[in-house]
């Protein structure tokens, strides 16, 4: 068994025994490099009572390389892009530690969501409305809340 998918099957285990709130997430039955979940929208946040879809991609050289991570829900976010691209330090391949483990990952996206990363925006225009007028960005999050991850 490759290095990756033992890592990988390991993870699994204890994420089984350790559950994280607002995210479930779980590899597919016949690719454990190809893992799919989804985010509640943390109470108290923007995307609370949305569902996001999440899409993690392992490479081979997991946990050597990190993860390629998408929300599969459209959301109003300055860190991530129309077609789902996450903007997220510690998966950053000048950040990202071979230690890191996905169950970070799921936290890292859950934090995200809580507190939008506006100084490292994909998306300038909505981070230029989260820093301006937050009660908008929060108005606008909650409508594309309603439209796409109900």
């Amino acid at each position: 068994m490759a290095a990756a998918t033992k890592r990988l099957a390991k993870e699994y285990a204890e994420l089984q025994s350790e559950s994280i709130p607002f995210v479930v997430a779980q590899p597919d039955e016949d690719n454990l490099r190809h893992w799919t979940g989804k985010i509640e929208g943390p109470t108290d946040s923007a995307y609370q009572s949305g569902k996001f879809g999440i899409d993690m991609t392992f490479p081979v050289e997991y946990p050597f390389k990190s993860p390629t991570v998408k929300f599969t829900t459209r959301i109003y976010h300055p860190n991530v892009t129309d077609d789902g691209a996450i903007c997220m330090g510690l998966l950053k391949a000048e950040a990202w530690k071979p230690s890191t483990k996905i169950e970070q990952i799921l936290r890292a996206l859950v934090q995200l969501l809580q507190e939008p990363n506006p100084d490292d925006a994909l998306v300038a225009s909505i981070a230029e409305v989260y820093n301006a007028d937050r009660a908008q960005f929060t108005k606008t999050a909650q409508e594309w809340v309603k439209k796409h991850a109900q």
